[in-house]
C-alpha cells in the first residue's frame, strides 16, 4: 500500500521560513518523478514544484526564487523549503508523483501565512 504523508505545516508570520516532508511508504522512491502541489481555499490545486528521478528541477512562477525541492532517495522522503513566505503561499500542501497518481494523495499540511 502506498503513503504519502507530508508535515512540517504550520502558521508563519510574512517573509518567514518552513520546510515541508514529505514521507513514502510502498514504491521505490528513486523510481519516480515527484512534486509539491498546493490547494487554497476555493482554487483549484496546483503544482508549484517538481524534481525527476535524476534531480533536475521546475519550478511555478509564483514560487521560483524563494521555494526549493530536494529528495533524499535513501529516505524516502521529499522536501519543500519555503522561504519569504507570502499571504499567497496561504494553502494546504501536498505531495505526490508527477503526473499525479489520484489514489496515492494524502491529507496534506496546512501553511498559512498571516500576522
Amino acid at each position: 500500500q502506498v503513503q504519502l504523508m507530508e508535515s512540517g505545516g504550520g502558521l508563519v508570520q510574512p517573509g518567514g521560513s518552513l520546510r515541508l516532508s514529505c514521507a513514502v511508504s510502498g514504491i521505490l522512491l528513486s523510481r519516480y518523478d515527484m512534486g509539491w502541489y498546493r490547494q487554497a481555499p476555493g482554487k483549484q490545486r496546483e503544482l508549484v514544484a517538481r524534481i525527476t528521478s535524476g534531480l533536475s528541477t521546475n519550478y511555478a512562477d509564483s514560487v521560483k526564487g524563494r521555494f526549493t525541492i530536494s529528495r533524499v532517495n535513501a529516505k524516502s522522503t521529499v522536501y519543500l523549503q519555503m522561504n519569504s513566505l507570502k499571504s499567497e503561499d496561504t494553502a494546504v500542501y501536498y505531495c505526490n508523483a508527477d503526473p499525479p497518481v489520484a489514489r496515492w494523495w494524502g491529507q496534506g499540511t496546512q501553511v498559512t501565512v498571516s500576522s
